[in-house]
């Protein structure tokens, strides 16, 4: 595992006054005290190469794949993965993009499972990151003081079910009536019939209230029905490492799951939403902690714009 984090500290006091609000307002409606932004020419391709060299640090081979899940690609063309994988030194390996938003990590996963599965590849790199204060309004109240930067990476590779370190089966989702939700108008849509570009075509735009409702209740679900394929209860689970949107969406999640808040680790406080960096992020820090010991069961899930979703189950490697 492995991440990479923007050296810019941004706090609530640093946003609070141009948004009209206090610093308390904002950690009390979503939990975050400061978030990670770029600075100086600093892209996403940039810390996904960071975190990707610190996660290829503690792979035992060499890689065969690249997956890279960003919303936030350096270019539009081409896919950023090649590049990523050019400066990460491993040569012409298969690259793509994935873009499912907050989900984008835990779908890579996916690809990469069925890749691994396969025979395709012996052993794949796993990289989310994003940098959503590119297209964040610094104007709006609703997503300024939500949004931050970051990357994490892990190195898969095949091995036996059921080890410390293994995937199990996925439940990915999404629901394409609910894309207004949280979507930047800027694309092929627009252009294609003759909309120029504004300013604010490329700025993100949210209905948060619509959002944490399909947030609870998908997560919810596909979490049940990745443990229900995993042949585990609830009850054996060590935790829940959820995508990090907003800290009541985290509470809201562990009543519907009926467990408790304390198995729900957190690093929202430190670094916001992080989009598809999110999970793979907060693995990493919890890895750096040492809050878990090989054979703990753990869910990995996330909801992100599309609207999609997707969860695993995951037991926990020996470090």
């Amino acid at each position: 595992m492995g991440a990479c984090l923007p050296e810019s500290v941004v706090t609530n006091g640093d946003l609070a006054e141009k948004l009209g609000v206090s610093p308390e307002w904002i950690e009390q409606r979503t939990g975050i005290r400061e978030r990670r932004h770029v600075s100086g020419g600093c892209s996403t391709g940039d810390l996904a190469v960071e975190a990707g060299r610190r996660a290829l640090s503690g792979s035992p081979g060499a890689v065969q794949a690249l997956i890279l899940a960003t919303t936030s690609t350096d270019h539009l063309v081409p896919a950023t993965a090649p590049w990523v994988a050019e400066r990460l030194g491993i040569g012409t390996v298969a690259a793509l993009d994935v873009n499912a938003a907050c989900s984008g990590f835990v779908y890579a996963l996916a690809v990469a499972n069925g890749w691994l599965c396969s025979g395709m590849a012996n052993r794949v790199l796993v990289i989310g990151a994003d940098t959503a204060s590119g297209f964040t309004d610094p104007a709006d109240p609703d997503t300024a003081p939500i949004f931050g930067d970051g990357a994490g990476a892990v190195v898969l590779e095949a091995g036996r079910p059921g080890d410390p370190g293994s995937l199990g089966a996925f439940d990915l989702g999404s629901d394409g009536t609910g894309q207004e939700y949280l979507h930047v108008p800027a694309g092929s849509r627009r252009t294609s019939y003759g909309v120029p570009l504004s300013q604010q075509a490329i700025y993100m735009r949210m209905e948060g209230r619509e959002l944490y409702r399909h947030a609870v209740r998908r997560m919810s679900a596909s979490c049940r029905t990745a443990c229900e394929l995993a042949g585990w209860d609830t009850d054996s689970v060590t935790a829940v490492v959820a995508h990090q949107a907003n800290a009541r969406i985290l509470t809201a999640l562990a009543q519907r799951l009926d467990m408790p808040r304390e198995k729900f680790p957190s690093n929202i406080a430190e670094v916001g939403n992080t989009v598809a960096a999110s999970v793979p992020l907060l693995l990493a820090h919890t890895a750096e902690r040492r809050q878990f010991q090989a054979g703990d069961r753990l869910i990995l899930t996330s909801f992100g714009a599309g609207l999609t979703w997707a969860s695993t189950t995951f037991t926990w490697p020996e470090l």
